[in-house]
Protein backbone atom coordinates (compact mmCIF):
# COMPACT_ATOMS: atom_id res chain seq x y z
CA UNK A 1 0.00 0.00 0.00
CA UNK A 2 1.51 3.27 -1.26
CA UNK A 3 0.93 6.47 1.27
CA UNK A 4 1.39 9.86 1.11
CA UNK A 5 0.84 12.76 3.82
CA UNK A 6 -1.92 14.61 3.23
CA UNK A 7 -1.98 18.41 2.28
CA UNK A 8 -4.75 21.34 1.94
CA UNK A 9 -4.41 24.24 -0.09
CA UNK A 10 -2.18 27.17 1.02
CA UNK A 11 -3.21 29.30 3.94
CA UNK A 12 -4.03 32.70 3.74
CA UNK A 13 -0.65 34.69 4.66
CA UNK A 14 1.41 31.60 3.86
CA UNK A 15 0.74 31.06 0.16
CA UNK A 16 3.94 30.69 -2.79
CA UNK A 17 3.71 32.72 -5.95
CA UNK A 18 3.71 29.86 -8.32
CA UNK A 19 4.95 30.71 -11.56
CA UNK A 20 7.57 32.93 -10.02
CA UNK A 21 8.42 29.86 -7.57
CA UNK A 22 8.39 27.99 -10.57
CA UNK A 23 10.60 30.13 -12.77
CA UNK A 24 13.51 30.42 -10.12
CA UNK A 25 13.43 26.41 -9.06
CA UNK A 26 14.07 25.94 -13.09
CA UNK A 27 16.96 28.49 -12.71
CA UNK A 28 18.42 25.55 -10.26
CA UNK A 29 16.92 22.92 -11.57
CA UNK A 30 16.49 22.80 -15.86
CA UNK A 31 15.34 19.50 -15.76
CA UNK A 32 12.27 20.22 -13.98
CA UNK A 33 8.96 20.71 -16.36
CA UNK A 34 5.57 22.03 -16.45
CA UNK A 35 3.87 23.79 -13.70
CA UNK A 36 3.89 22.40 -10.21
CA UNK A 37 0.73 22.12 -8.24
CA UNK A 38 1.65 23.49 -4.61
CA UNK A 39 -0.29 22.75 -1.58
CA UNK A 40 0.66 22.52 2.14
CA UNK A 41 1.15 20.32 4.91
CA UNK A 42 -0.86 21.52 7.73
CA UNK A 43 0.27 19.94 10.10
CA UNK A 44 3.56 21.54 12.46
CA UNK A 45 3.96 24.99 14.02
CA UNK A 46 7.34 26.07 13.64
CA UNK A 47 8.78 25.89 9.59
CA UNK A 48 6.06 25.67 6.96
CA UNK A 49 6.40 22.77 4.43
CA UNK A 50 4.78 22.52 1.00
CA UNK A 51 4.36 19.75 -1.64
CA UNK A 52 5.19 21.07 -4.74
CA UNK A 53 3.72 18.24 -7.52
CA UNK A 54 5.19 18.52 -10.62
CA UNK A 55 4.34 16.31 -13.69
CA UNK A 56 7.10 13.75 -13.22
CA UNK A 57 8.16 13.83 -9.59
CA UNK A 58 7.26 15.61 -5.85
CA UNK A 59 9.57 17.74 -4.31
CA UNK A 60 9.50 18.93 -0.56
CA UNK A 61 9.69 22.70 -0.06
CA UNK A 62 10.67 24.35 3.75
CA UNK A 63 10.92 27.53 4.36
CA UNK A 64 10.29 30.10 7.67
CA UNK A 65 7.41 31.16 8.80
CA UNK A 66 6.63 34.76 8.25
CA UNK A 67 7.38 38.01 10.58
CA UNK A 68 10.10 38.85 12.66
CA UNK A 69 11.42 35.57 13.89
CA UNK A 70 13.61 34.89 17.51
CA UNK A 71 17.69 34.98 16.95
CA UNK A 72 19.06 31.71 15.80
CA UNK A 73 15.68 29.92 14.66
CA UNK A 74 14.15 28.65 11.56
CA UNK A 75 17.94 28.43 9.61
CA UNK A 76 16.64 26.28 6.79
CA UNK A 77 20.78 26.60 5.30
CA UNK A 78 21.64 25.04 8.40
CA UNK A 79 18.66 22.59 8.38
CA UNK A 80 19.71 21.30 5.31
CA UNK A 81 23.63 20.81 4.91
CA UNK A 82 22.86 19.36 8.33
CA UNK A 83 20.72 16.48 6.24
CA UNK A 84 23.05 16.41 3.52
CA UNK A 85 25.95 15.80 5.99
CA UNK A 86 23.50 12.68 7.90
CA UNK A 87 22.25 11.52 4.98
CA UNK A 88 25.53 9.49 3.55
CA UNK A 89 25.32 7.62 7.04
CA UNK A 90 21.81 7.52 8.33
CA UNK A 91 19.69 7.31 4.69
CA UNK A 92 16.27 8.00 7.02
CA UNK A 93 17.04 11.48 6.66
CA UNK A 94 15.40 12.93 3.59
CA UNK A 95 17.50 13.77 0.73
CA UNK A 96 18.49 17.35 -0.35
CA UNK A 97 17.65 18.54 -3.74
CA UNK A 98 18.65 22.50 -3.79
CA UNK A 99 19.18 24.77 -0.72
CA UNK A 100 18.02 28.79 -1.95
CA UNK A 101 19.72 31.38 0.54
CA UNK A 102 17.81 35.06 0.47
CA UNK A 103 15.16 34.18 -2.31
CA UNK A 104 14.27 37.00 -4.04
CA UNK A 105 11.11 35.30 -4.97
CA UNK A 106 9.99 34.41 -1.46
CA UNK A 107 12.50 36.69 0.25
CA UNK A 108 14.29 34.11 2.95
CA UNK A 109 16.18 31.07 2.83
CA UNK A 110 14.34 27.89 1.93
CA UNK A 111 15.43 24.73 0.53
CA UNK A 112 13.87 21.69 -1.55
CA UNK A 113 13.93 17.64 -0.39
CA UNK A 114 12.83 14.46 -1.98
CA UNK A 115 9.53 13.31 -0.43
CA UNK A 116 9.73 10.42 1.64
CA UNK A 117 6.47 8.23 1.23
CA UNK A 118 4.71 6.28 3.95
CA UNK A 119 2.66 6.16 6.99
CA UNK A 120 2.84 9.64 9.20
CA UNK A 121 0.60 9.22 12.59
CA UNK A 122 -0.04 11.82 13.50
CA UNK A 123 -2.58 13.36 16.07
CA UNK A 124 -5.51 10.80 14.83
CA UNK A 125 -4.21 7.86 12.55
CA UNK A 126 -5.71 7.04 9.44
CA UNK A 127 -6.49 3.95 10.36
CA UNK A 128 -7.64 1.99 13.47
CA UNK A 129 -4.63 1.11 15.99
CA UNK A 130 -5.08 -2.47 17.91
CA UNK A 131 -3.09 -2.47 21.55
CA UNK A 132 -0.65 -5.09 19.74
CA UNK A 133 0.08 -2.37 16.64
CA UNK A 134 0.55 0.36 19.19
CA UNK A 135 3.36 -1.98 21.41
CA UNK A 136 4.68 -2.69 18.26
CA UNK A 137 5.02 1.40 16.92
CA UNK A 138 6.37 2.32 20.73
CA UNK A 139 9.46 -0.51 20.13
CA UNK A 140 9.68 0.65 16.72
CA UNK A 141 10.16 4.17 17.76
CA UNK A 142 12.38 3.07 20.95
CA UNK A 143 14.53 1.34 18.85
CA UNK A 144 15.08 4.01 16.23
CA UNK A 145 15.98 6.51 18.45
CA UNK A 146 18.69 4.50 19.83
CA UNK A 147 19.55 3.67 16.12
CA UNK A 148 20.22 7.30 16.06
CA UNK A 149 21.99 7.64 19.07
CA UNK A 150 24.13 4.53 18.25
CA UNK A 151 25.70 6.47 15.13
CA UNK A 152 29.74 6.90 15.67
CA UNK A 153 29.76 10.56 14.75
CA UNK A 154 33.90 10.22 14.85
CA UNK A 155 33.49 7.44 12.14
CA UNK A 156 30.98 9.42 10.31
CA UNK A 157 32.79 12.79 10.01
CA UNK A 158 29.99 14.19 11.76
CA UNK A 159 31.95 15.40 14.68
CA UNK A 160 31.71 19.24 13.20
CA UNK A 161 27.63 19.25 14.29
CA UNK A 162 28.92 20.08 17.78
CA UNK A 163 30.36 22.49 20.21
CA UNK A 164 31.54 20.17 22.18
CA UNK A 165 31.41 20.11 26.35
CA UNK A 166 28.68 21.79 28.28
CA UNK A 167 25.95 20.48 25.97
CA UNK A 168 23.29 20.31 28.87
CA UNK A 169 24.85 23.83 30.66
CA UNK A 170 24.47 25.57 27.18
CA UNK A 171 20.80 24.05 26.53
CA UNK A 172 19.54 25.15 30.12
CA UNK A 173 20.82 28.80 29.14
CA UNK A 174 19.84 29.08 26.14
CA UNK A 175 16.08 28.00 26.97
CA UNK A 176 15.97 30.32 29.92
CA UNK A 177 16.65 33.51 27.59
CA UNK A 178 14.95 32.37 25.02
CA UNK A 179 11.78 32.14 27.56
CA UNK A 180 11.96 35.22 28.89
CA UNK A 181 12.66 37.00 25.62
CA UNK A 182 9.10 35.89 25.07
CA UNK A 183 7.18 36.45 27.79
CA UNK A 184 3.73 37.77 27.57
CA UNK A 185 1.77 39.09 30.57
CA UNK A 186 -0.67 36.45 30.08
CA UNK A 187 1.47 33.75 31.19
CA UNK A 188 3.56 32.85 34.20
CA UNK A 189 7.03 33.47 33.97
CA UNK A 190 9.42 30.78 34.61
CA UNK A 191 12.49 31.52 36.59
CA UNK A 192 11.78 29.24 39.32
CA UNK A 193 11.85 26.30 36.83
CA UNK A 194 15.18 27.51 35.20
CA UNK A 195 16.78 28.30 38.54
CA UNK A 196 16.14 24.59 39.52
CA UNK A 197 17.25 22.97 36.27
CA UNK A 198 20.50 25.12 36.93
CA UNK A 199 21.23 23.72 40.17
CA UNK A 200 20.52 20.34 39.04
CA UNK A 201 22.00 19.68 35.85
CA UNK A 202 23.93 16.10 35.41
CA UNK A 203 27.17 15.56 34.24
CA UNK A 204 26.80 15.12 30.18
CA UNK A 205 26.57 11.69 28.73
CA UNK A 206 28.85 11.20 26.07
CA UNK A 207 27.80 13.56 23.21
CA UNK A 208 26.09 12.02 19.97
CA UNK A 209 24.11 12.55 16.78
CA UNK A 210 20.67 13.68 18.28
CA UNK A 211 17.51 14.38 16.75
CA UNK A 212 15.89 17.00 19.40
CA UNK A 213 12.22 16.64 17.63
CA UNK A 214 11.92 13.27 17.42
CA UNK A 215 7.95 12.23 17.40
CA UNK A 216 5.60 10.13 15.49
CA UNK A 217 4.99 12.95 13.33
CA UNK A 218 8.20 13.13 12.48
CA UNK A 219 8.94 9.55 11.36
CA UNK A 220 7.94 8.06 8.16
CA UNK A 221 6.71 4.63 8.09
CA UNK A 222 6.10 1.28 6.56
CA UNK A 223 1.95 1.11 6.30
CA UNK A 224 1.96 -2.62 6.46
CA UNK A 225 5.34 -3.03 8.82
CA UNK A 226 5.33 0.03 10.30
CA UNK A 227 8.90 -0.02 10.10
CA UNK A 228 10.48 3.21 9.64
CA UNK A 229 11.72 4.51 6.35
CA UNK A 230 12.58 7.94 7.18
CA UNK A 231 12.99 10.53 9.88
CA UNK A 232 12.01 14.56 8.68
CA UNK A 233 12.14 17.68 10.52
CA UNK A 234 16.14 17.96 11.35
CA UNK A 235 16.26 21.81 12.22
CA UNK A 236 17.40 21.45 15.64
CA UNK A 237 19.48 18.27 15.94
CA UNK A 238 23.06 18.85 16.82
CA UNK A 239 25.51 16.50 18.88
CA UNK A 240 24.67 16.30 22.78
CA UNK A 241 23.47 14.47 25.14
CA UNK A 242 21.15 11.40 24.23
CA UNK A 243 18.88 11.18 27.72
CA UNK A 244 18.25 15.12 26.38
CA UNK A 245 16.87 14.08 23.38
CA UNK A 246 15.01 11.21 25.22
CA UNK A 247 13.54 13.78 27.88
CA UNK A 248 12.39 16.46 24.92
CA UNK A 249 10.68 13.14 23.05
CA UNK A 250 8.97 12.93 26.68
CA UNK A 251 7.37 16.29 26.58
CA UNK A 252 5.25 15.76 23.49
CA UNK A 253 4.30 11.58 24.49
CA UNK A 254 0.93 12.51 25.92
CA UNK A 255 -0.90 9.76 28.14
CA UNK A 256 -4.94 9.27 28.08
CA UNK A 257 -4.82 10.60 31.84
CA UNK A 258 -3.01 13.95 31.11
CA UNK A 259 -4.57 17.01 31.35
CA UNK A 260 -7.13 18.39 28.93
CA UNK A 261 -4.64 21.16 27.66
CA UNK A 262 -2.08 18.91 26.82
CA UNK A 263 -4.13 16.46 24.92
CA UNK A 264 -5.88 19.25 23.29
CA UNK A 265 -2.55 19.85 21.83
CA UNK A 266 -1.26 16.32 21.21
CA UNK A 267 1.24 15.88 18.12
CA UNK A 268 0.50 11.63 17.68
CA UNK A 269 -1.28 9.09 19.22
CA UNK A 270 0.51 7.95 22.47
CA UNK A 271 -2.93 7.94 24.26
CA UNK A 272 -3.91 5.03 22.54
CA UNK A 273 -4.36 1.83 25.01
CA UNK A 274 -1.33 -0.31 24.66
CA UNK A 275 1.39 2.66 24.14
CA UNK A 276 4.08 2.97 26.75
CA UNK A 277 4.00 5.30 29.18
CA UNK A 278 6.32 7.79 29.74
CA UNK A 279 8.60 5.60 32.03
CA UNK A 280 7.99 2.89 30.19
CA UNK A 281 9.69 4.73 27.23
CA UNK A 282 12.52 5.41 29.83
CA UNK A 283 13.32 1.56 30.35
CA UNK A 284 12.91 0.27 26.83
CA UNK A 285 15.52 2.65 26.03
CA UNK A 286 17.98 2.02 28.40
CA UNK A 287 17.31 -1.65 27.60
CA UNK A 288 17.65 -0.77 23.75
CA UNK A 289 20.86 0.93 24.50
CA UNK A 290 22.05 -1.02 26.64
CA UNK A 291 22.51 1.72 29.46
CA UNK A 292 21.74 1.95 33.07
CA UNK A 293 18.52 3.13 34.00
CA UNK A 294 19.04 7.02 35.72
CA UNK A 295 16.86 9.22 37.70
CA UNK A 296 15.54 10.91 34.99
CA UNK A 297 13.52 13.87 36.57
CA UNK A 298 15.99 16.33 35.20
CA UNK A 299 15.46 15.47 32.00
CA UNK A 300 11.81 15.28 32.11
CA UNK A 301 11.75 18.90 33.42
CA UNK A 302 13.89 20.12 30.74
CA UNK A 303 12.13 18.73 28.04
CA UNK A 304 8.99 20.82 29.21
CA UNK A 305 10.83 23.63 30.02
CA UNK A 306 12.02 23.47 26.45
CA UNK A 307 8.74 22.34 25.26
CA UNK A 308 7.26 25.44 26.97
CA UNK A 309 9.80 27.76 25.27
CA UNK A 310 9.22 26.35 21.17
CA UNK A 311 5.35 26.64 22.35
CA UNK A 312 5.92 30.52 24.37
CA UNK A 313 7.84 32.05 21.05
CA UNK A 314 5.12 30.79 18.65
CA UNK A 315 2.37 32.25 21.03
CA UNK A 316 4.46 35.61 21.24
CA UNK A 317 4.09 35.60 17.57
CA UNK A 318 0.23 35.55 17.75
CA UNK A 319 -0.18 37.81 20.86
CA UNK A 320 1.15 40.07 18.98
CA UNK A 321 -0.49 40.14 16.12
CA UNK A 322 2.36 38.92 13.80
CA UNK A 323 0.36 35.59 12.80
CA UNK A 324 -3.63 34.95 13.17
CA UNK A 325 -3.07 31.37 12.88
CA UNK A 326 -6.00 30.37 14.95
CA UNK A 327 -4.69 27.27 16.14
CA UNK A 328 -1.82 29.05 18.78
CA UNK A 329 -4.57 30.86 20.36
CA UNK A 330 -4.66 28.55 23.25
CA UNK A 331 -0.72 27.92 23.21
CA UNK A 332 -0.68 30.53 26.21
CA UNK A 333 -2.75 28.19 28.13
CA UNK A 334 -0.70 25.34 27.66
CA UNK A 335 2.38 27.24 28.39
CA UNK A 336 1.12 28.08 31.85
CA UNK A 337 0.02 24.34 32.22
CA UNK A 338 3.70 22.99 31.43
CA UNK A 339 4.71 25.52 34.23
CA UNK A 340 2.49 23.74 36.64
CA UNK A 341 3.69 20.20 35.58
CA UNK A 342 7.39 21.35 36.23
CA UNK A 343 6.49 22.86 39.25
CA UNK A 344 4.87 19.49 40.83
CA UNK A 345 8.04 17.73 39.53
CA UNK A 346 10.83 19.82 41.27
CA UNK A 347 9.01 19.59 45.03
Amino acid sequence: MSQTDPTIAMRKGETLPVEALDQELKQHLPSLTGTPEITQFPGGASNLTYRLSYPDQSLILRRPPPGPLPKGAHNMVREAELMQAIQPHYPKAPEVVMIVSGSPTLGCDYYLMKEQRGLILRRTPPMDLSAGQCQRLCQVFVDGLAELHGIDVNEAGLSHLGKGEGYIARQVSSWTDRLSRAQSPDVPAFDDIGHWLTQHQPADQPACLIHNDYRFDNLVLDPETFAARGVLDWELATLGDPLMDLGTALAYWVEADDHPAMLAIRPQPTHLPGMMTRAELVSAYCKARDIAEVDFRFYEVFGLFRLAGILQQIYARFYQGQTTDKRFAGFGQVVAHLHQRCAGLIV
